[in-house]
């Protein structure tokens, strides 16, 4: 039983601090970002598992950490209000050409990083191209041109 008390703390608090960490979705990892993840992964088996290295733990650990994930995805499936605390919303940051300067710094991210995206999937080159910069709740950066 101390496997799955373990095992729902990692999630929490390893699910509180990703959210306060901020999106970023896979494809837009550094380098830095995946070694962080390497270390965490590392230490989080440590923390899981304890002294208890048998398969019966593993399996009980796995077992409730996929227990957690679907009951979570019943909740926010159930509540709306649940869904954008686990997952946020999107975030507006450049809207009709005008940079939200105040949500850009929220979300830990600069100008020439939507420039960037912007340039790649639409192929535009300033600012006042973007009808709208969007933060999707999966970290990826939509871009709408203007007209």
């Amino acid at each position: 039983m101390d496997a799955v008390f373990r095992a729902t703390a990692i999630y929490l608090v390893l699910m509180i601090l990703f959210k306060v960490a901020g999106r970023r979705s896979l494809s837009d990892l550094t380098t830095f970002d995946l070694v962080l993840l390497m270390i965490i992964g590392e230490a989080t088996q440590q923390a899981l598992l304890g002294d208890d290295f048998s398969v019966t733990n593993s399996i009980l650990v796995i077992g409730t950490l996929i227990a957690i994930d679907i009951g979570f995805s019943l909740l926010k499936n159930r509540s709306a209000r649940i869904d954008r605390l686990i997952d946020g919303s999107p975030t507006i940051v450049i809207e009709n050409g005008r940079v939200l300067e105040t949500r850009l710094r929220r979300c830990r991210l600069r100008l020439d990083e939507i420039m960037e995206i912007a340039r790649e999937s639409q192929g535009l080159e300033t600012v006042q191209q973007i009808k709208f910069a969007i933060i999707e709740r999966n970290g990826k950066i939509s871009i709408i041109p203007s007209d």
